[in-house]
C-alpha cells in the first residue's frame, strides 16, 4: 500500500466520524475552512509552486 493510501483513508474516516458527531454545519465548516486556512497560511511563492504542480500534471519533468 502506497503511503498517501493510509492517509486518505485515515482522512476519510476521520470525515465519517466527524460528519457523525458534530452538526452539519460545523462539519462543513470544518472540511471546506482548514484546507481553505492552510492555502492562505502560504508564502506566495508557495502557493505559486502549489498553482504550478496542479495545473501543470501534463508537462514533462517538473
Amino acid at each position: 500500500m502506497p503511503k498517501n493510501t493510509g492517509v486518505i483513508i485515515g482522512g476519510a474516516a476521520a470525515a465519517i466520524i466527524a460528519l457523525w458527531l458534530l452538526p452539519f454545519w460545523v462539519f462543513l465548516l470544518v472540511v471546506v475552512g482548514v484546507p481553505v486556512a492552510g492555502y492562505l497560511m502560504l508564502d506566495p511563492s508557495q502557493r505559486r509552486r502549489l498553482r504550478s504542480r496542479v495545473s501543470g500534471r501534463g508537462q514533462i519533468g517538473r
